[in-house]
C-alpha cells in the first residue's frame, strides 16, 4: 500500500524541478493520468524569491489543485543541503498559495530525463536548456502514478 500524498485526486497538478540558475515546471491533465512539461524559467543562481515568483506565475497561470516539489534526497534517504533546501522552498510556496505542496523523492529525475533526451536524439546546447523542465515531467508523473494507486486503494475501500 502507498502513502497517500495528500494531494487532490482530480485537477490539474503542478510539477517543479528546482536547479541551481533553472526551474522546470510541468502540468498534468485533469485526470492526472499525463504530466508533460511548461516551461524552464530562468532565475539566478540560488535566488529562492525569484523562484518563488517564477513558481507562483506558473500556478496562477495554470491553476492546479496541488503543486509536487522535487526533493533532491541522497541516495541514503537523508536530506542533503540541495534536499534541504527544497523542503524550505516547499514550506515558503505553501504559506504563498492556496492549494497543497508536496515534495516527492526525485534521486534520479534528472538522469532519467537525461536519458530520454538523449535518446530523442537533442544536441547537448538544446538538452540543456529543457533539462529542468523534463525532470520536472518525470517527477510529476512518478506523483501521478502514486495517485492512481491511491484513486485505485480507495475505490476498493469503499466497494
Amino acid at each position: 500500500m502507498t502513502r497517500d500524498l495528500g494531494l487532490p485526486l482530480d485537477g490539474r497538478l503542478l510539477g517543479v524541478d528546482l536547479g541551481e540558475v533553472r526551474v522546470g515546471i510541468a502540468i498534468s491533465d485533469p485526470s492526472q493520468m499525463i504530466a508533460h512539461a511548461v516551461e524552464t524559467c530562468v532565475v539566478p543562481r540560488n535566488d529562492v524569491a525569484a523562484m518563488l515568483t517564477a513558481v507562483t506565475q506558473a500556478i496562477a497561470t495554470h491553476e492546479p489543485v496541488g503543486v509536487v516539489v522535487g526533493h533532491p534526497r541522497q541516495l541514503d534517504g537523508r536530506d542533503g543541503p540541495k534536499g534541504a533546501a527544497a523542503r524550505r522552498f516547499a514550506t515558503r510556496l505553501a504559506a504563498h498559495i492556496d492549494c497543497p505542496v508536496v515534495l516527492i523523492d526525485e534521486r534520479f529525475s534528472t538522469v532519467e530525463a537525461e536519458r530520454g533526451l538523449i535518446e530523442a536524439d537533442l544536441s547537448r546546447a538544446k538538452r540543456k536548456t529543457v533539462i529542468d523542465q523534463v525532470a520536472a515531467t518525470v517527477v510529476l508523473q512518478h506523483a501521478l502514478e502514486r495517485q492512481r494507486l491511491s484513486r485505485t486503494s480507495t475505490d476498493t475501500s469503499n466497494s
